[in-house]
C-alpha cells in the first residue's frame, strides 16, 4: 500500500490559530508578522506559538495510543481511521493529517527500538543476567512494547512488525557473542521464546505470580536459562 508524507503545512489545528491572530498593517498594507515589537498582537501570537507543539504532541500520543489499542482488538484489517479518531477523541481528518493513511499510522504506532546492549563488553558468565534485566526495564518503561505485544498475538501484520525487530535489532547483538555462528539464529529463537514470554505473562495477561515478582527475582529465575540458550554448548 502506498504511503503518503503527511504535509508540514497546516499540521495542526492550532496553526488556524496563529493565522487567524490580527496583526496591524504595514505600509504596505500586508499584515505584520505576528510577534514585530509594537505589534499589540504578540503576546498572543508568542502564546499560540508556545502552545503549538505542546498540543501536536498530546495530540499525535492519544492518536498512537489509540491505534495500538485498536489494532490489538480489531486487527489490522478491520480498524478504521474513524474508530481509532474517536477512541482519540479527535476528527478523523486530524489523523490523516498527521500520519497520511492507516499504513502510514500503523508504521508510526509500531516502531519500536529495544535498545539492546552489547554484550561484547559484559562478562560472559554474566550476559544473560544483563540481557533479562535489560527488557524488564525496557518493557517497564515504553508501552510501545506491550501495545506491539498485544497487536503481535492478535494480528499478522503485527507479529510481522515483531518478527521484524528481533531480526534487525536483537538477532546481531546475540550473534556477535554466539560461541557457534552457524547455531545463531536458533539460540535467538530460544532467547525470544523466554524473553517474549515473559512480557506476554507480566504485562499482557498480568498472569500471576509473574506480575508481583521483582526485576531481582525474574533475572534470578530466567538468566540462567537464557545464559544457557546464549552460551552454553549444543546438547
Amino acid at each position: 500500500m502506498a504511503e503518503h508524507a503527511p504535509s508540514a503545512a497546516g499540521s495542526a489545528p492550532e496553526d488556524a490559530l496563529a493565522a487567524a491572530l490580527p496583526g496591524p498593517s504595514g505600509a504596505s498594507g500586508r499584515p505584520d508578522r505576528p510577534g514585530q515589537p509594537g505589534d499589540p498582537a504578540a503576546p498572543a501570537a508568542d502564546a499560540a506559538r508556545t502552545a503549538r507543539p505542546r498540543r501536536s504532541d498530546a495530540t499525535r500520543a492519544a492518536i498512537l495510543a489509540a491505534a495500538r489499542d485498536r489494532f490489538a482488538a480489531d486487527g489490522y484489517e478491520r480498524a478504521t481511521i474513524r474508530a481509532i479518531a474517536g477512541d482519540a477523541g479527535i476528527d478523523p481528518s486530524m489523523v490523516m493529517r498527521y500520519y497520511g493513511n492507516k499504513a502510514g499510522l500503523f508504521a508510526a504506532a509500531s516502531t519500536i527500538e529495544v535498545h539492546a546492549p552489547d554484550l561484547t563488553h559484559v562478562p560472559r558468565e554474566e550476559a544473560g543476567a544483563r540481557l533479562v534485566r535489560h527488557f524488564l526495564e525496557r518493557w517497564e518503561h515504553d508501552e510501545t512494547l506491550t501495545g506491539m505485544m498485544r497487536v503481535g498475538v492478535t494480528n499478522e501484520a503485527g507479529a510481522e512488525r515483531m518478527r521484524g525487530v528481533f531480526a534487525e535489532q536483537i538477532n546481531p547483538v546475540l550473534a556477535a557473542v554466539c560461541p557457534v555462528p552457524e547455531e545463531a539464529q536458533a539460540r535467538a529463537g530460544l532467547i525470544a521464546s523466554q524473553i517474549l514470554g515473559m512480557a506476554l505473562c507480566r504485562y499482557v495477561l498480568h498472569l500471576q505470580p509473574t506480575v508481583d515478582l521483582s526485576h531481582d527475582e525474574l533475572v534470578a529465575w530466567m538468566a540462567p536459562t537464557v545464559q544457557r540458550y546464549l552460551t552454553a554448548e549444543h546438547p
